[in-house]
C-alpha cells in the first residue's frame, strides 16, 4: 500500500496540486475536525465508488490511518491503483501541521 506523510499532503495542498482527498471517518468526526477532504464514511466506501477518481492521485485519510488503510484495501480489490494512505491520519496532522485543530 502506498502512503503519504502529512508533510507531503500539506505540500500538495499548498501547491494546489490536482488530487482528491477522501475522509473515511464518520459524520460526527468530520464535523469535529477536517482538512477539507470529501467525506465518504468507510461503511459506504464501496457504495460510493462513483465519487472516487481513477484519473488522479487519491489520498485517503481517517483518524489514525487504520480505517483509511481498510478503505484502500477494499478499493484496490475494485481495481483502484491510484490510492495513498495518509500516515497517522488527522492525529498526525494535529501533531505535525496544525496543533490548533480539534481532535477527539
Amino acid at each position: 500500500m502506498k502512503e503519504i506523510t502529512v508533510q507531503e499532503l500539506k505540500e500538495k495542498l499548498d501547491k494546489g496540486e490536482d488530487f482528491q482527498l477522501i475522509d473515511v471517518r464518520e459524520d460526527f468526526e468530520y464535523e469535529t475536525s477536517n482538512i477539507g477532504g470529501q467525506l465518504i464514511p468507510l461503511g459506504g466506501i464501496l457504495i460510493e465508488t462513483d465519487k472516487i477518481s481513477h484519473d488522479k492521485p487519491v489520498v485517503v485519510m481517517c483518524r489514525s490511518g487504520k480505517r483509511s488503510a481498510a478503505a484502500i484495501m477494499q478499493l484496490e480489490q475494485q481495481g483502484y491503483t491510484n490510492l495513498y494512505n495518509l500516515q497517522g491520519g488527522i492525529l498526525a496532522w494535529k501533531t505535525e501541521i496544525d496543533p490548533e485543530i480539534n481532535v477527539y
